[in-house]
């Protein structure tokens, strides 16, 4: 039974994380209401949305896999989940310190979304804050010796439930700009999640580094 709610509890965590990486505008939320507004057309906003969680999704493959593939091998589970969570507060240390984002992402044409997503997302380290929990999910599969198939087919599973609560959440806000608030919104009650991503990269890296220790 407690294994089962400790699952459920990390399913709930990829949901939550999906919801703040949706939140963020720094994921892109604000280029689906540009377009909605450039294009005046709502369907404008919907369809954007669609490349940006492309290419999230795809960032959030490339940074799951890897580790789930080598998770499987419970003689390094305990070290993977270390290095996985020191990884992740060392990245949030460094947003935290080079608060400029990189000039590269500024240089992908508008027609490139997917692309974008891709590199914004690891640019900002989102697939990382997710690995700490990905390794969790796949230790409990098969009753804590997951196969190399079955830790794929979890950390895919992630991704893609990580990446659907995050497009929901970014067109809800999206669409709520786009129709009631408009541009008076984004340029008077803009926030900057930032400093507030790097700190929680840095404390969720700690904390699973501390609790597989």
């Amino acid at each position: 039974m407690s294994g089962d709610l400790a699952t459920a509890g990390l399913w709930a965590a990829v949901l939550g994380l999906g919801a703040y990486h949706g939140l963020n505008p720094a994921m892109g939320w604000p280029l689906a209401v540009a377009n909605g507004l450039a294009e005046r057309r709502s369907r404008a906003v919907f369809t954007t949305l669609l490349p940006l969680g492309a290419g999230h999704l795809a960032a959030m493959a490339l940074a799951l896999l890897p580790f789930a593939l080598l998770s499987w091998y419970v003689e390094w589970s305990r070290p993977l989940r270390i290095a996985a969570g020191l990884l992740l507060a060392l990245f949030g240390l460094g947003l935290l310190i080079l608060r400029r984002h990189p000039r590269f992402l500024a240089r992908v044409p508008p027609s490139r979304l997917a692309w974008w997503s891709f590199l914004v997302a690891n640019a900002h380290g989102a697939g990382l804050m997710l690995l700490p929990i990905s390794l969790g999910l796949c230790g409990t599969a098969g009753g804590g010796m997951a196969t190399l198939q079955a830790s794929a087919g979890t950390a895919i599973a992630v991704a893609l439930v990580h990446t659907l609560a995050m497009m929901l959440t970014g067109l809800a806000i999206a669409w709520l700009v786009y129709r009631h608030l408009g541009l008076r919104f984004l340029k008077q009650g803009w926030f900057n999640l930032d400093a507030v991503w790097g700190v929680s990269l840095v404390l969720t890296g700690g904390l699973s580094a501390v609790l597989a220790w």
